[in-house]
């Protein structure tokens, strides 16, 4: 078995007397957050390359993703990204101004308006998409695809448990 930083921690949490239950769930944790950080690395530095933040990106996915019309109201932009209105509202203003979303009203609510990609929204979309799966398969190189899909696996049983909870 391969060794890693996380592992150095460990007997500083044995000599502490956490139980093995909780040292094993700080280790999950420690490994799924240095995981999450390599990735985001990766992927932002690609992103970089075609002018985009993540979350530029993440909202052009996400219209990319709502075919085939290519649109969606900013608050189910805001709810699927988990991003705050403002939030949302930032990014659109961004991504408006780059000429890669335009909004149009609503004709069926007048209190909310529609945003889709443009033409140039759709292309600048797909090439990130491309370079974050670059990005992914870079950062996975080496690593027999077995033992990824365990991962993953035993990842989706974990989060299937620990996201139905709710947290303060």
């Amino acid at each position: 078995m391969n060794h890693d930083e996380v592992d150095a921690m460990v007997p500083r949490w044995e000599e502490a007397g956490l139980s093995p239950s909780l040292i094993a769930t700080l280790e999950l944790g420690k490994r799924m957050a240095r995981l999450h950080m390599l990735f985001d690395q990766v992927v932002k530095a690609e992103l970089a390359e075609l002018g985009l933040t993540y979350a530029e990106f993440d909202v052009l996915a996400a219209l990319s993703r709502a075919a085939p019309t290519c649109r969606m109201k900013p608050s189910e932009l805001s709810k699927s990204l988990f991003l705050t209105s403002g939030g949302i509202s930032n990014v659109l203003q961004r991504l408006t101004a780059a000429g890669y979303v335009e909004r149009e009203a609503n004709a069926g609510d007048a209190r909310s308006r529609w945003v889709q990609l443009t033409e140039e929204g759709q292309r600048v979309a797909t090439a990130a998409l491309v370079a974050s799966g670059r990005a992914y398969e870079e950062m996975a190189g080496g690593i027999p695809d077995e033992i990824v899909r365990e991962a993953a696996d035993a990842l989706r049983e974990v989060l299937s448990r620990i996201g139905r909870r709710r947290y303060r």
